[in-house]
């Protein structure tokens, strides 16, 4: 995109899952691969997990996310509790329960004008099918759940075993994630806690995932050989999150989302280049 015009943005992040938020209602703007990359890039740009530009086609909400490589995803658990506390905070959207439309449909949530949100994150898919991951020269064994986007979940005794995870793990059977998959690993606390760490495809390691923590918290409970309902709080190297998953496999996300400050993309998105 090449623009004349300042195009403001805004930084935020859910427990340190952080983004740039674009408010584009009529959808005025069109930011391209490289120029999403190059905002979200650390060293060249402002630095982010990934890009939510707001947009409000036929009067609904829309969360159009993108990765911090620039590459399309489907939901950010995360990203959209920034993208409603931004809604709310800056008088866009009253505050209690709506919805916001994603790529994996519409999502309800319930947002206060301060204090933690919770967002209806849908049903939780376990996919049935034992998966391998390695890292660290370690391989592990895991679930494979899906909830709107892939995810492959393993158990750790300790966290400290995944080493730096500067490479991305290697998860099989490959052909089961053509487009990628997160990757989350978990380590079991007291009672009803969980430890994780999660390297996103097409972002890294990140400091939390939400989508992540709600794939987990049904991973955990196959594990634990346990029913649903259940109700886990997990703790990404980010801060704390609630998942409650229903008698049907619905997951509801909970946790805090915080506006840190406006910033000017102006410059990114006249001088695109590739990162």
């Amino acid at each position: 995109m090449t623009t004349s015009h300042t195009v403001q943005a805004t930084y935020g992040h859910g427990t340190e899952n952080d983004f740039v938020i674009v408010f584009d209602p009529n959808e005025e703007l069109s930011i391209t691969t490289s120029e999403c990359a190059l905002i979200c890039n650390r060293e060249k740009g402002v630095g982010a997990d990934g890009l939510i530009r707001i947009t409000k086609p036929g009067g609904q909400w829309f969360m159009d996310y993108r990765n911090a490589d620039g590459s399309i995803a489907e939901m950010c658990g995360n990203g959209i509790r920034v993208m409603a506390r931004y809604l709310v905070e800056r008088g866009h959207q009253p505050e209690g329960i709506f919805a916001i439309n994603t790529r994996d449909g519409l999502k309800h949530l319930r947002v206060p004008m301060t204090g933690d949100i919770t967002v209806n994150m849908g049903q939780l898919v376990n996919e049935d099918e034992e998966i391998t991951a390695f890292s660290n020269g370690q391989t592990w064994n895991g679930f494979n759940i899906s909830i709107g986007n892939p995810h492959a979940v393993v158990f750790v005794d300790s966290l400290s075993e995944i080493g730096d995870l500067q490479d991305p793990p290697i998860v099989r059977p490959m052909d089961s994630y053509p487009e990628g998959v997160n990757v989350e690993f978990v380590e079991f606390l007291e009672g009803n806690e969980l430890k994780m760490r999660v390297f996103e495809r097409g972002v890294g390691e990140t400091r939390s995932c939400g989508t992540g923590t709600c794939a987990v918290a049904l991973a955990a409970t196959l594990k634990r050989g346990n029913r649903l309902p259940a109700k886990w709080v997990i703790f990404p190297p980010g801060g704390r999150l609630e998942v409650e998953i229903d008698g049907h496999s619905n997951a509801t996300l909970t946790g805090p989302a915080v506006l840190i400050g406006d910033l000017d993309l102006t410059a990114y998105l006249r001088n695109p280049e590739d990162v």
